[in-house]
């Protein structure tokens, strides 16, 4: 490959990252909008069904997401009736997050989602996982 084929957009690994992001975003679309979830509201109903209450902070931290970014997608949720957002007794500066019965209530449909994606994928599980692996490795490198 010359230099100035990698250059070239189309061959830069950030570019087919940037393309494989959107693709599973547009896959999981038909299956959320039924459901009145956006991609980033489904991941954090997600990371809610695995390990409820959580922190405004925890929650944006697990799902790399800042507070401007997971704040306003949190009062979206609530004004739905998926969450509740409440002060914690313990530390008044602290707000939980925690899905209301309505929003556990989408628990079956919201994991199957997973398994229609992967379908979907066309990979193998093994395949997947090292996919999987590989790409985390790459979003939070290990602390030299």
């Amino acid at each position: 490959m010359t230099t100035s084929e990698r250059r070239r957009v189309g061959t830069q690994l950030s570019f087919a990252l940037y393309g494989a992001a959107n693709r599973m975003v547009r896959m999981h679309k038909p299956f959320l909008e039924p459901l009145g979830l956006t991609f980033p509201q489904y991941l954090v109903i997600l990371e809610l069904l695995d390990g409820a209450p959580l922190s405004v902070g925890a929650l944006g931290a697990r799902l790399d997401m800042d507070t401007g970014t997971i704040t306003p997608l949190l009062k979206r949720l609530d004004v739905a009736g998926m969450v509740t957002r409440t002060r914690d007794p313990a530390d008044e500066r602290r707000v939980l997050v925690d899905l209301t019965p309505r929003g556990r209530a989408l628990e079956a449909e919201v994991r199957g989602i997973t398994d229609k994606i992967k379908s979907a994928c066309q990979l193998t599980d093994r395949d997947l996982d090292d996919l999987r692996r590989k790409l985390e490795a790459l979003a939070h490198p290990a602390v030299e």
